[in-house]
């Protein structure tokens, strides 16, 4: 048998490595993003705790120093992409390495990109007037016609909104950073976003009150974005989100944004 034969039938009869093979001869982009020196991160920058675009432009919170963290094990420079929670897939698949800044992970932008490993586990809770908050405990006290549920959007907090909340007035609101004021002057009653967030605003927002945070309504978890089959850049921000875990640098960086 010759060896071009040979070859046709280890192709047919091996296809998994075959496809391992080409697998490992395509271009990953922690290849690109080394000979580039630079790490390119997509954020809509408008979510405290994970990524909060100062007056001044700077960028800061938990996502953003964890980025900083694996640029400099990379031993390149990071830059930030803005976007917004509407266009933060099509931005990132045009223009970034990583997308940052509390997001969570869901099925449908599974199907555009890659994971990584969850960092945090989250999940929607409300937040309210203080004076309020027994009146908001479930999801039924919320969905009344009296009620008043703003939202941000593009993101899982306006799904969330629409799913649940089949009665109630939902507003939204485009700005993420300035909304809850609008809950404390009384122009919204609830807004239903993760339990993480609560828990910083209402220290910034002193009059409200985050409601159940430890029980939320249902089950979230906080990631970042990657390129969509890159299993070999996949790993690499994997195993370094590993590690900042294990030795604890993760929630030394947690701990000043949240306490």
């Amino acid at each position: 048998m010759n060896l071009p034969a040979l070859t046709l039938i280890l192709t047919l009869t091996l296809p998994g490595a075959a496809s391992t093979a080409l697998a490992q001869a395509a271009p990953s982009r922690l290849d690109t993003v080394l000979t580039r020196g630079t790490l390119r991160a997509c954020t809509p920058g408008d979510y405290k705790p994970y990524s909060y675009q100062r007056p001044d432009g700077q960028f800061e919170g938990i996502d953003i120093d964890m980025a900083q963290s694996l640029a400099q094990s990379l031993g390149v420079k990071l830059s930030y992409v803005k976007t917004s929670w509407s266009n933060l897939m099509s931005d990132f698949a045009a223009q970034c390495d990583i997308g940052i800044g509390g997001i969570s992970t869901t099925l449908e932008r599974q199907k555009q990109a890659f994971f990584t490993q969850p960092y945090a586990i989250d999940g929607k809770t409300p937040i309210v007037r203080c004076d309020d908050l027994s009146r908001y405990q479930t999801l039924e006290q919320i969905d009344q016609p009296a009620t008043r549920v703003i939202f941000n959007p593009g993101g899982t907090n306006e799904r969330f909104a629409k799913q649940h909340f089949s009665r109630a007035v939902l507003t939204m609101y485009p700005d993420n950073v300035t909304i809850f004021g609008q809950i404390l002057a009384g122009k919204a009653d609830v807004m239903v976003t993760d339990s993480s967030e609560t828990r910083l605003q209402q220290k910034l927002h002193p009059g409200l009150c985050a409601v159940h945070p430890d029980q939320p309504f249902q089950y979230g978890e906080k990631a970042w974005l990657l390129p969509r089959g890159d299993t070999v850049f996949q790993q690499y921000v994997d195993q370094w989100l590993h590690l900042t875990r294990a030795t604890g640098e993760y929630q030394t960086i947690s701990d000043k944004w949240l306490r």
